[in-house]
């Protein structure tokens, strides 16, 4: 089997693919790209048998076949070369592979593609379609808030509820939630289900450079994603997801409103001088002014600042993890922000001022007790 490709266009799809490949793979041959050569379109699959993606390009081939490769030393040699065209012969009894370029050959050893674990592929699934620009926004609102604890499966990936037209994405860590919300889906179903985060992390990059709308399916066990010449398969994480609405708070008599930017400079030159253990910044709130403040009496750190504010309530002093709230100001993009608050105990919900018509997105951040 022999078939020629441009080099540049090949590595771009290798680096799409090669996400899916895990660090510590349970079969060697998991280390490799499945190539497979149908039709002179040459189909790149890579798999952790958790999150698997499937690319495709158009390459100049004399006949149709199959064969893994291994990929570090694939996508090594390929980030070397300028773009040019390159050529690939496969030994079809000893899947041995020559590589041909204008400086010279490389010879390297492959395996056979029949070896290679199976993709699920899509049966008995529901279908919605939404826009790769909102897909990734909802990937971008949301994936930081997933939990690291595996302990808690479900709070590891992202909770997608899917109602018709309208989708809703939610993630937690028990610490701090963001629900994020959006009505421009094309679906005839009502379902939900978590996606790991690291099938998420890979869907973001992939969509970054793609303008084409997303078929999103899923069953029981799988979601596949189909956009341009990508396709994503990846196991949804089967467990049962908290109730977030009934740690939403709804009496918030309490409301902030401060310009983001500010606010969140600020927070970043006074996290330096918190404690490194529980990051507190301490928010002492009143008409008008809000102070910044943080100390770690180890060290005889402490850093105050002081921000205009327009605030309607009680005097109220309040203690958060400084690292939450810098995380999710990052992720909000209105000029101001809204905090609304009850009491010192209980979580505050922030929200952008403003925000495009048909989304919403609410993020809750629990306090962190005062330690004085």
């Amino acid at each position: 089997m022999k078939f020629s490709v441009s080099s540049s266009d090949l590595l771009k799809h290798l680096q799409v693919a090669n996400g899916a490949i895990g660090s510590n793979p349970v079969l060697p041959i998991l280390e490799d790209f499945l190539f497979t050569i149908e039709n002179k379109k040459l189909t790149i699959s890579a798999t952790d048998l958790e999150t698997s993606i499937r690319t495709t390009i158009d390459v100049n081939a004399d006949k149709d076949g199959v064969v893994a490769i291994p990929a570090r030393i694939l996508l090594d040699t390929l980030k070397e070369l300028p773009q040019q065209p390159i050529t690939f012969e496969v030994n079809e009894e000893n899947f041995g592979i020559q590589i041909t370029s204008h400086y010279g050959k490389y010879k390297l050893a492959g395996e056979d593609g029949g070896d290679y674990p199976n993709i699920p592929e899509p049966e008995e699934v529901d279908t919605v379609q939404v826009s790769s620009e909102k897909l990734a926004k909802a990937i971008n609102k949301t994936l930081f808030a997933t939990s690291s604890d595996e302990l808690r499966p479900a709070m590891t990936g992202v909770y997608v509820q899917v109602d018709f037209s309208k989708m809703i994405f939610v993630a937690t860590d028990a610490h701090k939630l963001v629900k994020y919300d959006f009505e421009e889906a094309k679906g005839e179903v009502s379902t939900s289900f978590i996606i790991p985060k690291k099938a998420l992390t890979l869907l973001k990059n992939a969509l970054s450079s793609k303008e084409d709308p997303v078929k999103m399916s899923f069953n029981k066990a799988n979601a596949f994603f189909s956009f341009g010449e990508i396709n994503m398969v990846c196991r949804l994480i089967d467990a049962r997801y908290p109730d977030y609405n009934a740690v939403i708070p709804k009496e918030n008599p309490h409301l902030l409103v401060a310009n983001r930017m500010d606010f969140l400079t600020s927070l970043k030159r006074i996290a330096i001088y918190a404690n490194k253990t529980t990051n507190q910044v301490i928010l002492n709130i009143n008409d008008g002014s809000l102070t910044v403040s943080a100390q770690d009496l180890d060290f005889s750190n402490e850093a105050t600042e002081q921000l205009n504010c327009t605030y309607e309530g009680e005097p109220l002093t309040i203690g958060f993890n400084a690292k939450f709230l810098i995380e999710m100001l990052n992720v909000l993009e209105s000029e101001e922000i809204k905090m609304e608050l009850s009491t010192p105990t209980r979580a505050g919900i922030l929200l952008p001022s403003e925000e495009e018509d048909g989304e919403h997105i609410m993020m809750l951040v629990m306090p962190v007790m005062l330690s004085n």
